[in-house]
């Protein structure tokens, strides 16, 4: 039996539904989380089976350390242990020679590796990371703990000191990857080293911003590394539930919500599939794609139409994933002897390359030669498997609009050949393989798309106040008391509790004695911007 009447209920229970939970039960409210699968953790879960250890949707972490929301919430103390393998990053260069460059712990043993044929590469890479460590705080605080990020942009811009820095800060977020690695560094392994960071996400190489995403994941991954959660990635959200459950948060799985109730322009509840209704006073915060709430859980009358032609017909998903899951008899036989220690693995080539693969994603052609992020779980946590063997995992992307499982399983072949190219012997090492579609990974998280990853598109046309569509670029919908609250507003994709956060916060002011102030005037011009 589902409570009669909540506070707030939270709709989903992935990282950022279970952050906006822990701060809403924190701050006192009577707090319901309903998730539809049988397990928490959204597309932080993880299975295990025979001694294998499987991460089934995202697995390495550097969000999850280094952001400060996630921090706060000291989940070390509900259990969360963080693993780490000899390097946290190696990108493959050249099959047929074996090179690559790599991330070490140490900056100075990185730049020898991205400075090996070019020594004053490795001096850039010293002087871009110093850089980075030194705005480090003010800028991840204003990219994932306010909007619009006022205060912490304030601190962000006084270290950062004369008008001309920040200026010249701001056009450097700006860049397209590939501009900024030839900005950046005079050889090959720098830029090559940036451009693979930048296709965890799907901006274009050669579009504006895609060098944010190189560049601060890079900077992250020499900061904190590609941690897993020891023990696979339901650690991680376990933890996250423990330390809900001790706000005081009540969470119920099993449970998918079929509608939200709105009257006179206020949300007022939810009813879930089996026909229970739980009435809310204060707020509703939704952990799911813009897509899921605004065209299956409100009702259909109450959708302004500007705010429907933008979904229907603007709305962009990022790439559609396929992911590999194998169980290998040994560790992988790279050629790159950088390659057999590291946790996280790039298969791709040089930048220039990239930018090629990247237009192909974007004109509708499957890559013949596909880039491939591949996690060598056991190298991290060897928790993962048996003594001598090696649970590994490798995912790549097909163009938007193609998402179908014929598509999908020919990428998946041309996965294994590339890495056997890499690799001479690594297909006789495979015990078995599990593959994921796009199909799968929606099937089994509603939020993945088209087995998108991050809520949708994260090019600049879809960002901050376009994000999900044209807004305020905050969690607010047109519905008072109703909050987005997933990784389809800013900043987007990554576990890193962010857009859970702001929502919680935003639903926490406007229910505040300012709350008239702060909720009347916004939610009034969402409507007129979506009309």
């Amino acid at each position: 039996m589902l409570p009669r009447s909540v506070d707030a209920v939270v709709i989903g229970s992935g990282p950022n539904g279970l952050v906006s939970a822990i701060a809403l039960a924190d701050a006192g409210w009577d707090v319901l989380v309903l998730e539809a699968a049988e397990t928490f953790g959204g597309a932080v879960r993880s299975t295990e089976d025979d001694g294998w250890i499987s991460d089934r949707f995202s697995s390495n972490y550097p969000l999850g350390v280094a952001s400060p929301v996630m921090r706060a919430l000291e989940l070390e103390k509900f259990g969360l242990k963080w693993a780490h393998a000899p390097l946290p990053l190696v990108h493959l260069l050249d099959a047929e020679e074996g090179t690559s460059v790599a991330i070490h712990p140490d900056p100075e043993d990185t730049a020898k590796s991205i400075g090996s044929d070019h020594p004053g590469d490795g001096e850039a890479w010293l002087r871009l990371y110093q850089q980075y460590v030194a705005i480090r705080e003010p800028l991840l605080k204003s990219l994932l703990t306010s909007w619009p990020p006022v205060v912490p942009g304030i601190k962000l811009a006084r270290k950062l000191g004369s008008a001309g820095e920040l200026l010249r800060f701001a056009r450097f977020m700006a860049m397209p990857m590939h501009r900024m690695g030839k900005e950046l560094f005079a050889g090959p392994r720098g830029a090559a080293l940036l451009a693979g960071n930048a296709l965890h996400a799907d901006s274009p190489l050669s579009g504006s911003v895609s060098g944010t995403m190189g560049w601060l994941l890079a900077m992250l991954a020499q900061d904190v590394g590609y941690p897993v959660a020891t023990g696979g990635s339901s650690a991680f959200s376990g933890a996250l539930v423990r330390r809900a459950e001790r706000a005081g948060a009540l969470l119920i799985s099993g449970t998918p919500v079929s509608a939200i109730d709105v009257s006179s322009g206020r949300v007022t509840g939810v009813r879930t599939a089996s026909g229970e209704t739980v009435a809310v006073s204060r707020a509703v915060i939704a952990d799911t794609s813009a897509p899921v709430l605004y065209n299956n859980l409100l009702p259909g009358a109450t959708i302004p139409a500007g705010l429907r032609r933008d979904l229907d017909e603007r709305f962009e998903w990022d790439y559609p994933t396929v992911k590999l899951n194998f169980r290998l008899s040994g560790p992988i036989p790279w050629r790159s002897a950088e390659a057999r220690s590291a946790g996280v693995v790039h298969l791709g080539g040089m930048a220039d390359e990239l930018v090629h693969l990247s237009a192909d994603l974007d004109t509708g052609r499957v890559p013949s030669q596909p880039f491939l992020l591949i996690g060598q779980s056991t190298k991290s946590d060897p928790s993962r498997s048996p003594d001598g063997t090696e649970a590994v995992w490798a995912y790549s992307h097909l163009p938007r609009g193609i998402a179908d499982d014929e598509s999908a399983g020919k990428l998946a072949g041309r996965m294994e050949r590339a890495i056997e190219r890499f690799a001479p012997g690594f297909g006789e090492l495979i015990i078995s393989r599990d593959l994921q579609r796009p199909s799968a990974l929606e099937s089994g998280n509603a939020a993945l798309g088209l087995g998108a990853v991050g809520g949708g598109t994260m090019q600049l046309h879809q960002q901050l106040v376009f994000r999900p569509t044209i807004g305020l670029g905050s969690p607010r919908t047109f519905v008072a008391g109703l909050y987005l609250g997933s990784s389809a507003i800013h900043p987007g994709g990554g576990v890193h509790g962010a857009c859970g956060h702001l929502a919680a916060r935003t639903a926490l002011r406007d229910a505040s004695i300012i709350g008239p102030l702060t909720r009347t005037l916004p939610t009034a011009t969402l409507r007129h911007l979506q009309r």
